[in-house]
């Protein structure tokens, strides 16, 4: 049973259950399996839907896991992912500014010790800034 069904990639659909990971494959009835860790799930997936339509593992389309937290933490890892997506803007926003104060602190004339006593940095890195 080779053809577009190996070729469109798979959803699996992941779970905690007791100590293990549950894992199925709604598109495919039947195919269900259990690991232990979560970085063993693509693998374990493309094992058994290779296993079902009697195909090379390499024949899978990619598989789209989706991991179901327990719901008592699920919450606080969306908190967790949203704090630290504002974490890394707020990282790239000062970026910008430090290379643009660096920027505009050398067109000025500054030396690049006072640059970086300014900036909170080396002399070393503000030249670093400098040529980015």
């Amino acid at each position: 049973m080779t053809g577009d069904a190996t070729r469109s990639g798979y959803r699996v659909e992941v779970v905690r259950s007791g100590d293990w990971w549950a894992i199925t494959v709604p598109d495919l009835r039947g195919v269900f399996s259990q690991v232990k860790r979560l970085n063993r799930v693509e693998a374990t997936a493309r094992e058994a839907i290779a296993m079902m339509l009697d195909v090379e593992e390499s024949e899978i389309g990619p598989i789209d896991v989706r991991v179901h937290p327990p719901e008592d933490v699920a919450g606080l890892l969306d908190e967790l992912r949203h704090s630290m997506a504002a974490a890394s803007q707020a990282t790239a926003a000062a970026t910008r500014a430090r290379r643009e104060a660096a920027r505009q602190l050398s067109e000025a004339g500054l030396p690049m010790r006072d640059i970086g006593q300014l900036l909170g940095v080396s002399h070393q890195r503000v030249s670093q800034i400098l040529s980015q």
